[in-house]
């Protein structure tokens, strides 16, 4: 049994799971909300979030609905994806015969290639990078809990939720309880991340930025439990096939979305009403929403997994060819590290005062504008890409860092065709970075060989 075997290679078009992918390609729209709104550096941020001070009702509007569905809503939801990535890349590859020990080394390398790809981004655009939070958290629970049995998955995963609930219900204590003049507490990491975005300095903004990136990395990697939480969800329900059949589980996406999105938008409700004036709450105050608004972020980010997995088997049901939308938004999931990558490109050189400084001159309803823009952008770049059978330039970087060659062999060591001469009609179906790894749908066969990439 230490005998060690090739990796086989990626997976095919016609493999993949239509639901992650159209998942992934969604909410990186939300992602895109979320971070650009760091950008606006030529405004005070608020007391405890990147927000400023809303001047009207389009910054109210486009502020309210950012905060109760997007913010702190969108990682989660990778999360649990790259957590379920991880078990299907297992699972293909044992089934292909690849040894687990070695299953396991590539799992490792491809972690720490997303630590290394995290590090580059924060030194080049942008430091509220998830790359690295992801990569370090797949280390430790790939560790700790891939192997392990589906009672301990959901032990754990349910006493530290309890836990969060618990200290959430406490905040909110806290919040009745403090008096109005109560001092807030000092967010250096937040006025770090924002000063150097406002930095004119390249030099400076390139410090600042390599400077938070570790305490993000810890904080929202492993500290904040969150993303841990989804992605030990994401073992389990991989090894269900939740996604990949979703009509053998519809009763429980059914109460997961509904549950989940709606637990998710009331606990965004008190920040967003906080936000836009509707509730008056001093800063202190404010603070003690902040546990509260992550947790539910979790329930809302898997809700909102469940939710698009519904849509897609509904479409799928129907036995139609999906239409240009689902296509796009599709093959951008299927490059979801390479448009997240671009988001950074689009915006940081652009935006921040070291490059452009347009952010000097947006409000908070045109930033939401220019970050649909930007979502636009990738989406149609990721549409060419998927019409001219191309992958993601970001993925294949990944893939061949992690499985340590240019080329690519079936397990067994069968020589892989030369990419050289690949056909291009067969796109690249396996997704790296951000929502994991491959999502096989059923026609998945032991020994299977590969599409041509």
């Amino acid at each position: 049994m230490s005998q060690h075997t090739a990796p086989r290679g990626p997976a095919g078009a016609g493999e993949r799971a239509l639901a992650p992918d159209l998942a992934r390609g969604f909410m990186l729209l939300f992602i895109a909300l979320a971070n650009t709104v760091w950008y606006l550096w030529a405004v005070p941020m608020g007391s405890m979030s990147a927000h400023p001070e809303p001047e009207g009702a389009p910054d109210s509007v486009a502020q309210f609905f950012t905060i109760m569905a997007v913010d702190g809503r969108s990682y989660p939801m990778f999360a649990f994806l790259f957590g379920y990535g991880m078990v299907q890349l297992a699972r293909r590859q044992e089934a292909a015969g690849t040894a687990v020990k070695d299953v396991d080394a590539l799992l490792r390398r491809r972690n720490l290639w997303l630590l290394v790809f995290g590090f580059v981004h924060a030194l080049l655009l942008w430091m509220g990078d998830v790359l690295g939070a992801y990569g370090l958290v797949g280390l430790f629970l790939g560790w700790l809990f891939l192997r392990r049995r589906d009672t301990t998955l959901l032990v754990w995963a349910g006493v530290v939720t309890g836990l969060m609930v618990l200290l959430s219900a406490a905040s909110l204590v806290g919040l009745a309880l403090m008096p109005a003049d109560q001092p807030a507490m000092s967010g250096s990491v937040m006025d770090d991340m924002a000063f150097n975005i406002g930095d004119p300095s390249l030099l400076g903004a390139v410090i600042g930025r390599v400077s938070v990136w570790p305490l993000i990395v810890l904080g929202q990697g492993l500290l904040g439990l969150v993303v841990p939480m989804a992605i030990l969800l994401g073992y389990w329900a991989a090894r269900r096939r939740v996604l990949e059949e979703p009509g053998r589980h519809l009763v429980l996406l059914r109460r997961t979305a509904v549950a989940g999105i709606s637990l998710g938008w009331l606990g965004g409700l008190p920040s967003a009403l906080a936000q836009v004036g509707v509730w008056d709450l001093s800063a202190a105050q404010s603070g003690m929403l902040a546990l509260p608004h992550m947790v539910t972020g979790l329930a809302c980010g898997v809700g909102y997994v469940a939710l698009i997995a519904l849509f897609s088997h509904r479409l799928q049901a129907g036995d139609r060819e999906p239409g240009v939308v689902v296509t796009a938004l599709s093959a951008t999931g299927k490059r979801s590290l390479s448009a997240y990558l671009a988001q950074s490109v689009l915006c940081a050189p652009v935006l921040a005062a070291w490059g452009l400084g347009v952010g000097a001159y947006l409000s908070p309803w045109s930033m939401f504008l220019f970050a649909v823009g930007v979502w636009l952008t990738t989406v149609v770049g990721a549409y060419a890409l998927e019409r001219t059978g191309r992958r993601g330039p970001a993925e294949v970087l990944l893939r061949r860092l992690a499985y340590r060659r240019t080329g690519w062999e079936f397990a067994g060591g069968v020589p892989a065709p030369d990419a050289r001469t690949a056909s291009p009609e067969a796109p690249e179906a396996l997704s790296e970075g951000l929502g994991g790894g491959p999502l096989t749908g059923p026609g998945e066969a032991k020994g299977q060989e590969r599409t041509t990439p």
